[in-house]
């Protein structure tokens, strides 16, 4: 055994007495390899006064709720442990990790979860959207959820994520993501028909405006909406309260009174309240989905962006057509009162500047 294993012999013997012993074979039974403490005693338990030293250096940097007995520090174990050496304490970086475990902190990420002052109509305004949708699922005309994806550099830039590629050979990008450097920006608005989970996605080129964003409906409609819903009677609009739809753009109330005129058909606007944009079904059904589908992929150009959210699919069906919008859009178009006076528009009891119906005017 000495010549196979290169042991000495008295370490081979040394063992095989240990493995014969009554003491070593009860311990083996209970799952044991050492007798009972054996091996080196901690450095916390040696040094009775470490711990000590590392609550007072991480209470000056710990965060966390007073109430649950989870806490958090920004120090990095490595930063920690040099200040505990430098103290008379030395100890690794480990046994650092070791003993804030053991003291009930944790690594943590940030969350999403504050989203500022609730509005005192939030839960009304949510119940009034359901009910809505409930009445034109029941009649079969369309719901649509509408928004602004990110806008997006076009052009040899870093897209977060990663994509198989043949070993060693990653796509090559620009090092800084200078805006003078890219083809433009690609400005993606989504519009998700919420019965049929399908969504047309309108690539503009110039600005987010109000005008663009009834333009991308407008396409939505003729590519998708026309065909699929022939006998609507009527249309519904969820959007946020913000951006280039805002529920006090005049723009979008005189753009959208004139697609309704256009389509021949009431078309009814239901805002989300400010503040809880995520719970927009745009944006967890089709934007999440488009992120996925192109992470890793450099936006080298247009049609690189309009082929990569035309190829966005999920297990639950959802289909998407994209197309490119090489319109202009001005922005800072003033609407004046008596465009205003003309719209033939109804606001709802329920909270009016949330809710209204934009009805055809007379040809």
């Amino acid at each position: 055994m000495s010549q196979l294993t290169g042991m000495s012999r008295t370490t081979i013997t040394k063992a095989a007495g240990e493995l014969t012993s009554r003491r070593k074979l009860q311990a083996t039974e209970e799952g044991r390899i050492r007798a009972a403490g054996a091996g080196r005693r901690r450095v916390e338990e040696v040094d009775q006064q470490l711990k000590g030293a590392l609550v007072r250096i991480v209470e000056q940097t710990t965060a966390g709720d007073p109430m649950s007995a989870l806490r958090w520090t920004n120090q990095s174990t490595q930063s920690i442990a040099e200040e505990l050496t430098r103290g008379g304490h030395a100890v690794s970086d480990k046994t650092v990790a070791r003993c804030l475990l053991e003291m009930g902190y944790s690594l943590q990420l940030n969350r999403k979860t504050k989203e500022g002052p609730q509005h005192p109509n939030r839960d009304a305004q949510f119940q009034y959207i359901n009910r809505q949708e409930a009445v034109f699922r029941a009649s079969g005309d369309p719901v649509i959820s509408v928004d602004t994806k990110k806008k997006e550099l076009v052009g040899a830039f870093r897209n977060k994520g990663r994509t198989w590629r043949p070993q060693g050979q990653p796509y090559e990008v620009n090092v800084h993501d200078f805006p003078s450097q890219a083809q433009g920006k690609a400005i993606p608005y989504g519009t998700y028909d919420v019965l049929q989970n399908r969504a047309v996605v309108n690539v503009g080129i110039s600005h987010d405006t109000a005008e663009f964003a009834v333009e991308s409906i407008r396409r939505w409609w003729r590519m998708d909406g026309r065909s699929r819903y022939s006998a609507a009677r009527r249309l519904l609009i969820c959007a946020d309260a913000g951006g280039s739809n805002s529920s006090r753009g005049r723009a979008w109330k005189l753009h959208l009174q004139a697609l309704a005129d256009e389509i021949g058909i009431p078309i009814t606007v239901c805002h989300y309240p400010p503040g809880t944009s995520k719970w927009n079904r745009v944006e967890h059904r089709l934007f999440s989905f488009i992120s996925l589908t192109w992470k890793g992929q450099p936006l080298w150009n247009y049609e690189t962006v309009v082929n990569l959210i035309g190829a966005t699919l999920t297990k639950t069906g959802l289909k998407v057509k994209a197309i490119l919008d090489t319109n202009e859009y001005e922005t800072g178009v003033e609407v004046s009162k008596e465009q205003m006076a003309r719209l033939q528009i109804r606001p709802h009891k329920t909270h009016p500047d949330w809710n209204y119906t934009l009805s055809p005017r007379p040809m």
